[in-house]
């Protein structure tokens, strides 16, 4: 296999802007990901206030997520085709316009059920690029910060947990004020700005590859594909990603939804939603920091059997202030598994395909998506919701026992490791960095 390379040392950074990309990368983050986070309360709650139905919502959400495999599986491939940061760029711009038309065709009454779900698939379908972009920026941002990878995917996760901290309460309380058609602005407005500040953003590697290490759309792809199938670890992480997703995300995007709705209490949805992040964030950071101390695959194995030992607590729908403590200890548990992930895919990819990687194992995520939503909705019509939230809990117990007995696993205790032939940069960060940046 043929491994295009590009230049991945940088230039020496003044010491007073060494922190800013990475300081402007994680706030684009955090305002993309916080319009996501309102969107994520607000569209089911809008589906479920116009047709009343568990199932309706849920086929509206497994409607948004199928295209996103086919985008998630070619999102990689356009990063390394057309560069980071311009396609974090314009896939902000598309997903404001798509959420934008939601209130603007309501406003100008064509919002139907049909419309709905095709303007959320669209505002949807360019997430998978915006999210992969950023996350292959993440390495060249740990080295112009001079911070240890560890660290720097440890700061991320919890920037996406305040996200979502942030997203879902601001969209509980605009439902409960302005409703749930308006709340979509605030996801617009997130995108916006996202895009503002990485106009602002200079990080070397960001720009568009040298000619000679663009790929082609299906070779690229293709490339990428043997790339992760050859290794047992990447391999291994794509399989519980995606059994995580398939049975999580219905979970959090119908089954709470459904049971808040029926309660009539949106701000109780924003909560809960909020405590799990609000913990996502302590555990990620609390990870960055014991991070050397810790054993990997230990931590990881450990972080999924006690998120998934938590979630089957929330399981009988307890009051809210107990499933506030338990979405707390579910985020605190869940801490580590993503940063983890991250740092298995920086150490064991090249630079030149990193996009293609994180795209495909994303895509491998949200295979499992609508199959999930899919189960969930008819599942709550007929057995209830306390009871499709035991089952669906009961599947994240058997994935975290499962993952034990994963040999690709093992490669995560060798992940500290220099890895043969990547490039430096992906190991450690450089003290002294130098050679010729990429263009920005």
């Amino acid at each position: 296999m043929v491994l295009h390379r590009w230049p991945a040392s940088m230039p020496p950074v003044p010491p007073g802007r060494r922190r800013s990309p990475f300081l402007l990368l994680e706030g684009a983050t955090l305002l993309s990901g916080a319009g996501n986070g309102v969107a994520i309360v607000a569209l089911p709650w809008l589906i479920l206030e116009r047709t009343g139905s568990a199932s309706y919502a849920a086929l509206v959400a497994a409607a948004t997520a199928l295209p996103l495999l086919v985008s998630s599986l070619f999102s990689g491939t356009i990063v390394d085709i057309a560069g980071r940061r311009r396609t974090a760029m314009g896939a902000d711009v598309l997903s404001a316009l798509a959420v934008a038309a939601i209130p603007l065709a309501d406003a100008a009454g064509l919002l139907s059920v049909p419309v709905l779900a095709a303007l959320a698939v669209v505002g949807a379908l360019f997430d998978p690029a915006g999210v992969t972009a950023r996350e292959t920026m993440l390495p060249a941002a740990a080295e112009a910060a001079r911070w240890p990878l560890e660290r720097v995917n440890g700061v991320h996760e919890a920037v996406w947990g305040a996200a979502f901290l942030i997203g879902p309460g601001v969209g509980g309380v605009l439902i409960a004020t302005v409703g749930a058609v308006g709340a979509l602005w605030a996801t617009a407005a997130g995108f916006g700005l996202s895009v503002v500040l990485l106009a602002l953003m200079r990080l070397p590697l960001a720009g568009r590859p040298p000619r000679h290490a663009r790929p082609q759309v299906w070779a690229g792809t293709l490339e990428g594909i043997r790339f992760v199938w050859h290794d047992p670890l990447l391999r291994a992480i794509g399989l519980v990603a995606a059994l995580l997703v398939g049975v999580y995300l219905p979970i959090e995007g119908v089954i709470l939804p459904v049971h808040f709705q029926a309660e009539d209490t949106p701000e109780a949805l924003g909560l809960v939603v909020m405590a799990m992040s609000a913990g996502g964030i302590a555990g990620a950071l609390l990870y960055g920091w014991l991070a050397p101390r810790l054993p990997v695959r230990a931590t990881f194995l450990g972080a999924l059997m006690g998120t998934a030992v938590a979630i089957l607590a929330m399981a009988p729908l307890p009051p809210v202030g107990v499933m506030i403590v338990l979405g707390l200890v579910v985020g605190l548990l869940y801490g580590p598994v993503n940063p983890i992930t991250n740092l298995a895919m920086q150490r064991r990819t090249p630079e030149a395909l990193r996009g293609r990687v994180v795209g495909l194992l994303t895509s491998v995520g949200y295979a499992a998506g609508p199959l999930g939503y899919l189960a969930a909705g008819p599942l709550v019509d007929a057995l209830g919701v306390r009871a499709a939230f035991a089952l669906l809990a009961a599947g994240l117990v058997v994935v975290a026992v499962a993952a034990v007995w994963l040999p690709g696993l093992r490669g995560l205790d060798r992940l500290g490791e220099a890895e043969a032939g990547l490039p430096s940069t992906l190991v450690a960060p450089s003290p002294r960095p130098g050679g010729p940046p990429a263009s920005t």
